[in-house]
């Protein structure tokens, strides 16, 4: 498999058929664009059917992980059927391209991770996270539903009285409070994040193959079953961004101050 074609994530393969996947936008902490969203949503299909790899590890360039969706991007889906409509293909592409791929990613949340991010780093199937770092799913601050991901697999994660609290309130929690709660795999201090992940990524890379692979296909039939829950809640967040609250979360975050939104007046 090809992976030249991709602009903003880099690979780099590892001995045993260990492929880490960096998203390279470090001066934008690797929020996601259109062209960044566009990768994320199709390298795990190509992962899936690539020979030569056995894992994937997935991290981010600088100091982040992800900081979410770029903002210029969010602006420009704001009102927009059309560009609506092909993120909410897009999203779902993401979601089930990470759930049904062959081979098991790994995490190494190196740092912040919000928005498509948190996508990435919480369906993978090993998620490996810095004590520090902050994650959080912030969709009702920005005014539109949380749907890329959270309602297909949070609630299996770290039960539904937590689901509710953060994403009905879009707190961030720390690496260490995720881990305490079930969300992430393991916390770590920050520097040894990467290293651990491609440690465990090793330990699968040279396991039985199709044990393992067998074992995720089972595992992921769980977040499977929740798929039409997923359906919906991408139906709704999209539906939010024909809505004018969005227009006051994204303009309240430019300007740095707390959103008063239409619907709340």
């Amino acid at each position: 498999m090809n992976f030249d074609d991709y602009e903003q994530l880099t690979f780099t393969r590892q001995e045993n058929g260990v492929l880490l996947i960096t998203m390279n936008r470090p001066e934008k902490y690797n929020a996601t664009d259109e062209q960044m969203h566009g990768e994320l949503a199709k390298v795990f299909r190509d992962v899936s059917d690539d020979p030569a790899t056995r894992v994937a590890v997935i991290t981010g360039a600088g100091k982040a992980f992800s900081a979410g969706g770029d903002l210029s991007m969010v602006e420009r889906l704001a009102g927009d059927h059309e560009r609506v409509d092909h993120m909410l293909r897009e999203m779902s592409d993401m979601v089930y391209n990470i759930v049904n791929c062959e081979k098991p990613i790994v995490s190494a949340i190196n740092g912040v991770s919000v928005g498509a991010g948190t996508v990435v780093g919480i369906l993978s199937d090993i998620s490996i996270m810095a004590e520090d770092a902050k994650l959080g799913d912030g969709h009702v601050k920005l005014g539109v539903a949380a749907g890329d991901h959270a309602a297909i697999i949070w609630p299996l994660l770290c039960g539904m009285a937590k689901s509710r609290y953060y994403l009905m309130t879009g707190e961030m929690l720390t690496g260490a409070e995720a881990e305490r709660i079930g969300l992430v795999s393991k916390a770590l201090p920050r520097e040894e994040v990467l290293d651990e992940a491609m440690r465990v990524a090793q330990v699968m890379a040279t396991g039985a193959q199709q044990a393992i692979r067998y074992t995720k296909r089972t595992l992921n039939s769980w977040v499977r079953q929740a798929a039409p829950i997923f359906d919906q809640s991408a139906a709704y967040e999209m539906l939010c961004f024909m809505a004018p609250d969005v227009v006051e979360g994204y303009t309240a975050l430019r300007e740095k101050r707390d959103p008063i939104f239409p619907s709340a007046r």
